[in-house]
């Protein structure tokens, strides 16, 4: 049995840091509601077809974006799902820090520090403090999880993490910045492992015979997802790690939705729901902290797929 765990990361963003208040409605509409001439395909279609299927999502919350635009539009988030069954559980872009109404630190630096890993230790500590009670306050429940803003995190996190009761970490990508947080040196994570405390699930990455690539919805085609699936099912891995976002069954625009997308999602939530006797979707709640296990190194997927999804892409970018 492979544990899958679908991860979505639930952010908001206003096109730019100029006028954000008067931006911000639109974009919230947008990047969590997705309203289309079609019907709406933002985070509570992708609910919907989760629990049609049985599954359970983890959705990694960001909700520093409160300290701007006050609690309620956070609660509804966290609300929506919680009532779905799914998981919440903690993201932050700390891009919004110099954007709380009330300092959230008390000598925030000039200018935006763009990753969590640009602050000291202790900064980090508060800023993780605050974002879990920013969510509890939300009525999130059972959070124990985190992921740092764009995977920017490096080791003090894991210490700021178990500082405040969170047992896992979900931010090491072998693809963008993990191999330089200091977490593991010298090897390439890409299997769930102890480290400082905190239990690492890092992201599940794969050779395509161009170069290191991370599952996510957006940039992997149906035939790679399942062929991956397969192969970590094979080799006795304990966990497979897939990115999505809130917003991605739409497109650039966020005007319709991406039917290319749309149907990856239906075709691998069917998938996992008709071989459910293979593949176990869950979270974090409730979950034990792993021991110590073997780094099996990136998945790989043939040539072929990886032209089929390149001329699939292409067809994404030219009619989306």
């Amino acid at each position: 049995m492979l544990d899958v765990l679908i991860t979505v990361d639930v952010e908001i963003w206003c096109g730019g840091w100029t006028d954000i208040d008067a931006r911000f409605p639109d974009a919230f509409r947008r990047y969590i509601h997705g309203p289309t001439a079609g019907g709406d395909y933002g985070l509570p279609y992708q609910l919907k077809v989760l629990s049609d299927h049985g599954l359970k999502g983890v959705f990694f919350v960001e909700p520093l974006f409160a300290a701007r635009f006050g609690p309620q539009p956070l609660a509804e988030i966290v609300g929506m799902i919680e009532a779905a069954g799914h998981e919440v559980q903690l993201h932050l872009h700390t891009e919004w820090v110099d954007e709380a109404r009330e300092p959230l630190l008390s000598n925030v630096a000039a200018g935006k520090r763009q990753h969590l890993r640009y602050f000291s230790l202790d900064e980090q500590t508060i800023l993780i403090r605050k974002g879990k009670a920013m969510l509890e306050q939300a009525g999130a429940t059972n959070v124990n999880a985190f992921r740092a803003g764009s995977f920017g995190f490096n080791r003090d996190s894991l210490h700021a993490l178990v500082a405040n009761g969170l047992p896992f970490d979900s931010s090491y990508n072998a693809t963008l910045m993990g191999p330089d947080s200091g977490v593991m040196p010298g090897t390439l994570m890409t299997d769930p492992a102890n480290c400082d405390g905190v239990t690492e699930y890092p992201m599940t990455v794969y050779r395509d015979g161009r170069g290191l690539r991370h599952a996510q919805l957006t940039s992997c085609s149906s035939a790679e997802l399942e062929g991956l699936l397969w192969q970590s099912l094979e080799q006795g891995r304990q966990a497979f790690v897939l990115l999505s976002h809130g917003f991605e069954m739409l497109n650039t625009a966020k005007t319709r939705s991406d039917p290319v997308v749309v149907q990856r999602f239906r075709r691998l939530s069917r998938l996992l729901e008709q071989r459910s006797d293979c593949f176990r979707t869950g979270g974090f709640a409730g979950r034990q902290q792993t021991a110590p296990g073997v780094q099996h190194g990136p998945l790989s997927s043939p040539l072929h797929r990886t032209g089929m999804r390149m001329l699939e892409q292409a067809y994404r970018r030219r009619y989306g």
